[in-house]
């Protein structure tokens, strides 16, 4: 066999297992990206062909906006390994405004909100220096933490209120799911463990299926193409409240953003600089404005694909351009896209309980650097992380506060991402410094 040859089979292998690690990452994703179409569009009252178009644009628009961050150039694109999906903490907001104003005035905010985003991103870059090992490892520590009893809920169903929430049935494939992709990590070999949890998803809705607990009917009720159109519901309106709360909830977004940037930069060993922030802010501003012109919403960095990122061992770009691909044409094509909401809600909660738990060990690896010997770095993780879980359990803590305020104070990472920040400037631990350790146990310097 020629060079030549044995070069062309080599890519054709490397590309077909990124393409199935492509398909991982979308299917990580997917349940997150469809959630946010179908609290809204429930709320505003949407019909079925309404509906319909609001998650296959959605699905698409995930894909587009992955793209923006994935072409990195001099403008924007931040060249990390990322997906991009809608904001879940934009729901509350977004229908407010829909239930209050209008549709149009919806999505008259999520672009002008996107605007501002776009004209700030060089000067909220510039605040990186607050973001030391200390503070960024205690916001991923609470991303993770915070996101597993959302993994929890999905294994048990997928509503509290459900009569057959925490069933044998749901638990039986949660369990199994989690099992197989444990025995795959552990125990598979080469490619077989980078894709555990696709095939804890592939095998534990095959039990699903088996035990009759999968439907087909949105795969039957779907069409079979759909294409995106602009201002799908209607022109957009500007109203001066709804902005400055699109404006609020985009700066939450990009907090969160800014975790989830420098966990792939620790993870791929890429230094993330105050150029790498400004680019990836903008890419996902334009994915906003993008959004709001096609009547879908304000998209953000993805923490959960961080764990597959960890989990699979291939830091490269590549099977995230096979995923942002394959959303693009799921979105065009909303029979095809349907056969990912036939996974059912147990299986997608096992599997993200483990990868859930893989971005809170991120947190922790990083903190496990910092000089705990030291009591103020002690006290700004303590307090960070116990106000941040805090509030995830009790959110109506700060139900006395104007709304806009208290939808912004009842997240738990945005408090654990403000008490970080404050408390590490006004402790001020080794006031110009975090102490790190170094392999060999001593210490060494870091700038804040």
């Amino acid at each position: 066999m020629s060079i030549n040859n044995r070069e062309s089979q080599n890519n054709l292998v490397d590309n077909y297992h990124s393409a199935l690690l492509g398909i991982q990452h979308l299917l990580a994703m997917y349940s997150g990206a469809v959630l946010v179409p179908l609290l809204i569009g429930g709320a505003l009252k949407f019909s079925a062909a309404q509906m319909t178009y609001l998650i296959s644009i959605d699905i698409f628009m995930c894909g587009l906006a992955t793209f923006l961050q994935l072409f990195t150039n001099r403008i924007f694109g931040i060249g990390l390994p990322v997906i991009l999906g809608c904001a879940i903490q934009a729901v509350a907001p977004l229908e407010m405004i829909g239930q209050n104003f209008s549709i149009g005035t919806m999505y008259g905010a999520i672009i002008a909100s996107a605007v501002f985003v776009f004209l700030i991103a060089g000067l909220f870059a510039k605040i990186r220096k607050f973001f030391p090992p200390l503070v960024t490892g205690t916001v991923i520590t609470v991303i993770g933490l915070t996101l597993i009893p959302i993994g929890f809920v999905n294994l048990g169903g997928g509503s509290a209120t459900a009569k057959s929430f925490g069933s044998g049935n749901n638990l039986i494939v949660g369990l199994f799911t989690i099992l197989v992709v444990l025995v795959c990590s552990v125990y598979g070999r080469g490619f077989i463990s980078r894709i555990a949890v696709l095939i804890g998803l592939l095998l534990g809705t095959i039990l699903a299926s088996l035990m009759g607990m999968v439907s087909f009917k949105a795969v039957v009720d779907a069409s079979w193409f759909h294409f995106p159109q602009p201002f799908y519901f209607g022109t957009p309106r500007f109203e001066v409240s709804s902005i400055l709360t699109m404006i609020a909830i985009s700066l939450v977004s990009l907090v969160e953003s800014t975790g989830v940037f420098f966990a792939l930069g620790d993870i791929t060993k890429k230094p993330i600089g105050e150029k790498d922030l400004k680019k990836g802010y903008r890419a996902e501003a334009l994915a906003g404005i993008l959004g709001g012109i096609f009547n879908t919403f304000p998209y953000t960095t993805f923490s959960q694909n961080v764990s597959l990122v960890q989990l699979s061992g291939i830091k490269s770009r590549q099977p995230i351009y096979y995923a942002a691909g394959f959303l693009m044409l799921l979105g065009l094509l909303p029979k095809i896209g349907a056969l990912a909401t036939i996974i059912p809600t147990p299986v997608i909660g096992g599997a993200t309980v483990i990868m859930f738990g893989m971005i809170a060990i991120q947190g922790i690896r990083i903190l496990e650097k910092m000089d705990f010997s030291n009591n103020k770095n002690i006290l700004v993780a303590a307090i960070s992380i116990g106000a941040g879980l805090g509030v995830s359990v009790e959110p109506n803590i700060f139900q006395s506060l104007p709304e806009t305020v208290r939808l912004i104070f009842s997240n738990g990472v945005v408090i654990a991402s403000l008490c970080a920040v404050l408390l590490n400037l006004i402790i001020q631990p080794d006031r110009v410094t975090n102490k790190i350790k170094n392999p060999a146990g001593s210490v060494k310097q870091q700038e804040n």
